[in-house]
C-alpha cells in the first residue's frame, strides 16, 4: 500500500536524480517491485527511473543480475554480499547511474535464528563506485516489514545522491 511518506520520499528521490541528470534502477527481492511502484507513482518518473529487476529467487538473482552462485550459496540471498552484487548487476544491466537493491525475510515464515523475520539487507551504489550496504531489522507483519524496507531503501537513495 502506498503511503504518503513513501510517495514523498519517491518524489524527493526523483527531484534529486533529475537535478543531477541521473537515473535509478532497482533490484528487488522481498519488496517484490514496491520500490518500482513507488517511484513510478510520481508523475514524470520516466525521466529518472530507468528500470527495475524483480529477482525473487536465487536463480533470478543469478540469471538477471549476475550474482555469483557461490555468493548465494556461501552467504545466502539475505546478505550484505548478495545485495552489493545485486546493485553491481543492476548497474551493469541498465543505463542507470544509481542503483538500490533489497533482499530480506518479510515473513511470516522463513526466518532462522541467524536471520529472523524482519531481517532485510539493503545496498545502494553509483555507477563506477563501490556499493554500500546495511542489514536492518524491522518489526511488524509482512506488509510492515516490506513497507519499512521500501522507506529505508528510498531514504538511502536520497542520502547517496545528496552526498555525491
Amino acid at each position: 500500500m502506498m503511503t504518503t511518506q513513501i510517495y514523498e520520499l519517491a518524489a524527493q528521490v526523483g527531484a534529486a536524480l533529475k537535478g543531477r541528470g541521473f537515473s535509478l534502477t532497482s533490484a528487488e527481492s522481498c519488496t517484490g517491485g514496491w520500490i518500482g511502484e513507488a517511484v513510478t507513482a510520481v508523475p514524470g518518473s520516466s525521466e529518472w527511473y530507468e528500470r527495475g529487476f524483480i529477482t525473487y529467487t536465487n536463480a533470478a538473482k543469478h540469471e538477471m543480475l549476475g550474482v555469483a552462485e557461490d555468493t548465494l550459496k556461501k552467504f545466502g540471498a539475505v546478505s550484505i554480499e548478495t545485495v552489493k552484487a545485486m546493485v553491481t548487476g543492476a548497474l551493469a544491466h541498465s543505463h542507470a547511474q544509481v542503483a538500490v537493491a533489497v533482499s530480506g525475510v518479510a515473513g511470516p515464515a522463513g526466518g532462522t535464528p541467524a536471520k529472523p523475520v524482519g531481517t532485510v539487507c539493503i545496498a545502494w551504489g553509483l555507477h563506477g563506485g563501490e556499493p554500500v550496504a546495511e542489514t536492518r531489522h524491522f518489526d511488524g507483519d509482512r506488509e510492515a516489514v516490506r513497507r519499512q524496507s521500501v522507506e529505508c531503501a528510498l531514504a538511502g537513495v536520497l542520502a547517496l545522491i545528496e552526498s555525491n
